[in-house]
This record gives structure tokens, C-alpha cells and sequence, in this order.
């Protein structure tokens, strides 16, 4: 893939896509990890005097605009951590847009609104994804890939806009794929990876591949569950998913016969009820009671896990282990994350709500290798896929 490097930018339009797709409550950014980590590629064009168009999506807004969804709060945000002012859009590739861009100067930043309220951005009809494509691409001389949070959809902006003008791979993507090679190809071991979240089912893809990578695999969350069903313990009214069971039994199988170490909890918090007051009781992971629910892992197995992780060469973690929004059940993802804080190896955290929880647990996010900003893009490469994005870039 070309990068930055590559074009002579002062004085051109530079469309960026990025991914600034961040929670909100209301209007309020409850947390900007992916606008931070968007800035150095957008910086880095604004100081070579480029004049650079952002695009994104936010949220699902179903191909119509839904001022829910809107990017205004992004673009005040974004321009508070630049240090200048972002001119905002508020449509995509209507007279407000195109009046935005014919307006930058040099050194300038303008945001498009949410990507996804035009219909051609995610559509399956090839027609009308390029038509769309085709209106966006006209407004920049040169496309930077920058939004890793995408590049697993084959949308119009991520997949289609790249063919029709000279592009590169921005700052973020390429740091992202470097990760993930060394994650892939040849990784330093022992290699220990850390899955969690809430269904087995997503995850089913990555697992298999892992097992033909990883020496550990520490399994927690609410996808451990299917996994102590397998192995025919209790699990209570814990998050279960029965029509999963006979693949985890097979996957169990061949990490057996692949000498793949699989570490499930040993104990776990058994709530009474999914709340963040719930009265809970720590119980043995295979005597989960018929009333409770599993929220978190527990003590024995945070020490576990820590211990497993303690001499590992290469880490990578997708998913937390327990509810971590809810501060009682939050202790076996610190406790992880902490692990992976204390190993001198490579920790990769893969995005989503691992990343999420780094933040909400105000844990340090220096003290990991790497944070992604892409959960399902990290796990689809893991996994094997070919990511069109990525494709695209690479034409």
C-alpha cells in the first residue's frame, strides 16, 4: 500500500476516510479514542498544506438522515484536538458539502455529515454504491484509507471510492496491519490470546484459525459459558448458547489433538439477577447455581488468567470478561487488562469493548502496545478474511 509519503499534497483536496464512528449520549462523545486516533494522519496532511475533506459514519441511521446520528459533535470535538477549526457539512454530497469544500483553503479541515445517510454508502446494489461513490470522489484529487473500524465492509466509501482516485493508506491503517502481521506472521511466543464478549457464535471463525496459531487460549465473558456447557457443567441461568455447544465440543477437540492450551474460568460471580446491584456470591465455574448467572470471573480465575499471561511473548485480546459497565462485575477485565499492562511482550488490544474498557476503567492506555480501533475488522483478519477495504488500498 502506498501512504502519505507517496503524494504531494500542498494545495489538493484530500478526501480522508476516517472512523469516527463514537458513542454518544445525546450530544455528548462519551468517549473519543477513535477521533484521537484519527488525528495524526489528518494532521499530518493539514501541516504538508493539503486541504482535506474528513468522511464517516456514526451509528446505523438506515440510509436517511436521523439527526440522532448526526457528526456535528464530532466535527467540534475533532477540531478541539487539532487545535483549529473543522468546518462542518450537514449533508454529505449536497450544496452544503460541496459549498464546504470549494471553500478550504490550504492547511484547511472539513467534515462531511454521516456517511450513512445516503443509501448508497452500504447498499448491495453495485450500481448504486458507485453512483453514490462516483458524487463523493468528485470532491477530492487524492483518497487516504484511514478508517480501520471499516475496512472488513465493502461500502462505498471504504471499497469503491479508492479505484477512482490516486490513493494511499493513511497513518492509523498502517500501523493497524503492522500489528496484525506480527500478530499472524511468525509472532514471538509463547502466544496467548484472550477472548470474551458475550457470544461464542461471534467469535466462532477466529477460534478456529487461532487454533492453528496461539499456544493458550484464555476464554471469559459470557461465551465461557458455552464452553462449560460442553465440557457438560451447570451453568445456571449464565448467558448460554445451546445451539453452539456441539462446535465448542469440537473445537475443544481439536485444540486437544493441536496441544493448544484452552483455560476456561474456575470460578465465577453468580449474581442473582443482571444489575449493577445485584447481590452476587462467588461459586465454583462448574457448580454455577440453577438461579444465578455468571457476571464476571472470579478471584481464583483473574489469578489464573494473570499467571498464564505472565510469560507470554505475544498477546492479543478481544472481549471483556465479565459486565464491566457495572462496577461489581468489572474486576476480571482490570484484571486482565492489568496482565497485559505488567507483560513485557506484545499486548494488543483488539478494540471494541476491550478498548472501551481500558477507558472506562481509567487504565493507562500507554502501558499496552496497541490499542485497535477496529473490534471486528482486528478479529476478521485474524480470522483470515480478506478485508475489501484493505483490498482497495492495496490495487
Amino acid at each position: 500500500m502506498k501512504d502519505l509519503s507517496d503524494f504531494d499534497v500542498k494545495g489538493r483536496r484530500v478526501l480522508v476516510r476516517a472512523d469516527l464512528n463514537v458513542p454518544l449520549d445525546g450530544a455528548v462523545i462519551t468517549d473519543d479514542g477513535r477521533i484521537r486516533a484519527s488525528v495524526p494522519t489528518i494532521r499530518e496532511l493539514t501541516e504538508r498544506g493539503a486541504r482535506v475533506i474528513v468522511c464517516a459514519h456514526l451509528g446505523r441511521p438506515k440510509g436517511e438522515p436521523n439527526p440522532e446520528y448526526s457528526l456535528a459533535p464530532v466535527a467540534w470535538r475533532l477540531g478541539g484536538l487539532l487545535g483549529t477549526e473543522v468546518a462542518f457539512a450537514d449533508d454529505v454530497v449536497g450544496e452544503s458539502a460541496r459549498a464546504a469544500v470549494e471553500s478550504l483553503q490550504d492547511g484547511q479541515v472539513a467534515l462531511l455529515e454521516n456517511l450513512r445517510f445516503e443509501p448508497g454508502e452500504e447498499s448491495k446494489d453495485d450500481a448504486l454504491r458507485a453512483a453514490f461513490a462516483e458524487r463523493l470522489a468528485a470532491f477530492g484529487e487524492i483518497y487516504v484509507g484511514d478508517g480501520f473500524g471499516a475496512v472488513h465492509r465493502r461500502h462505498a466509501s471504504v471499497y469503491d471510492v479508492p479505484p477512482l482516485l490516486p490513493h494511499a493508506a493513511g497513518r492509523l491503517i498502517l500501523a493497524e496491519v503492522d500489528v496484525l502481521r506480527k500478530l499472524t506472521d511468525n509472532p514471538a511466543r509463547p502466544y496467548v490470546v484472550v477472548l470474551g464478549g458475550a457470544k461464542v457464535s461471534d467469535k466462532l471463525g477466529v477460534i478456529g484459525n487461532l487454533l492453528t496459531k496461539v499456544d493458550r487460549l484464555l476464554i471469559g465473558g459470557g461465551m465461557a459459558y458455552t464452553f462449560l456447557a460442553a465440557q457438560g457443567h451447570e451453568v445456571g441461568r449464565s448467558l448460554l448458547q445451546e445451539d453452539q455447544i456441539d462446535r465448542v465440543r469440537d473445537f475443544l477437540a481439536e485444540a486437544d489433538k493441536r496441544g493448544v492450551k484452552i483455560v476456561l474460568p474456575v470460578d465465577v460471580l453468580a449474581a442473582t439477577h443482571f444489575a449493577e446491584d445485584a447481590g452476587y456470591e462467588v461459586v465454583d465455574a462448574t457448580a454455577i447455581p440453577a438461579d444465578r448467572q455468571g457476571l464476571d470471573i472470579g478471584p481464583r480465575s483473574r489469578e489464573l488468567f494473570a499467571t498464564e499471561l505472565a510469560d507470554a511473548e505475544t498477546v492479543f485480546w478481544n472481549g471483556p470478561m465479565g459486565v464491566f459497565e457495572f462496577a461489581a462485575f468489572a474486576g476480571g477485565t482490570r484484571a486482565v487488562a492489568e496482565a497485559l499492562i505488567s507483560s513485557e511482550g506484545l499486548t494488543v488490544v483488539g478494540g471494541g469493548d476491550s478498548a472501551a474498557a481500558v477507558r472506562l476503567l481509567d487504565l493507562p492506555e500507554n502501558g499496552f502496545s496497541h490499542i485497535s480501533t477496529g473490534g471486528g475488522a482486528s478479529l476478521e483478519y485474524l480470522e483470515g478474511k480478506t478485508l475489501p477495504g484493505l483490498v482497495a488500498l492495496e490495487a
